[in-house]
């Protein structure tokens, strides 16, 4: 049987495990559950060269639907800056949103999943390419994981306690063991670490 897609994982967390907001306030678009603590997240040059690598390997991109819509109102309605990679893969790979409600998205090769999520995940990682990538999107990862399709996780880990939001884990689910398979440090503390579910790791 040949190679097949891995379904990774990559997520901006605080030290308290917040996923929500990390960029700046995207124009039109209001973060839920009242947060108002948007743009915590700093990156430097070295996590910016991390992120840049992990966008080169991308051969899709399956979102949920609110982080589609931040994605789609910047950088989707971005000119191309020249020389991003994240810009690059974002408008010339196939994106995939898990939505039972989005009508006609207009950014270019999008492709909604709106009946059974699961199964079309799984027809998505059947395919012979390198990464299915999931950015953000913590209801989707939290029910990806929950059913043992999430392959791997890069989780960047920012010194700052933002002290409200959504946090990428829930504060009830399932258990999960993990292996730390890589670890690095930027220049000014930003922890860069990727994990996999300890039934993967060879």
């Amino acid at each position: 049987m040949g190679r097949t897609m891995k379904l990774t994982v990559t997520a901006q967390i605080s030290l308290d495990g917040v996923m929500q907001g990390p960029g700046a306030p995207v124009p039109g678009f209001l973060e839920g559950g009242g947060f108002d603590r948007d743009g915590w997240a700093h990156f430097d040059d070295d996590a910016a060269a991390a992120m840049d690598e992990i966008f080169r390997r991308a051969d899709a991109f399956l979102f949920g639907r609110r982080t589609y819509e931040v994605f789609a109102n910047s950088w989707g309605s971005w000119p191309d800056p020249g020389g991003s990679p994240i810009w690059t893969a974002l408008h010339t790979k196939p994106k995939y949103v898990a939505s039972t409600n989005l009508a006609a998205p207009e950014w270019a090769d999008t492709h909604v999943i709106g009946g059974d999520l699961l199964a079309g995940v799984r027809e998505l990682k059947a395919r012979p390419e390198r990464e299915l990538q999931v950015h953000a999107s913590a209801a989707l990862f939290q029910q990806l994981m929950a059913d043992g399709l999430v392959d791997e996780m890069t989780l960047f880990t920012f010194p700052v306690v933002v002290g409200q939001g959504k946090r990428l884990f829930p504060e009830a689910g399932d258990q999960h063991q993990l292996e730390l398979t890589e670890s690095r440090r930027s220049s000014t503390g930003i922890a860069i670490q990727t994990y996999r579910p300890a039934h993967l790791v060879a």
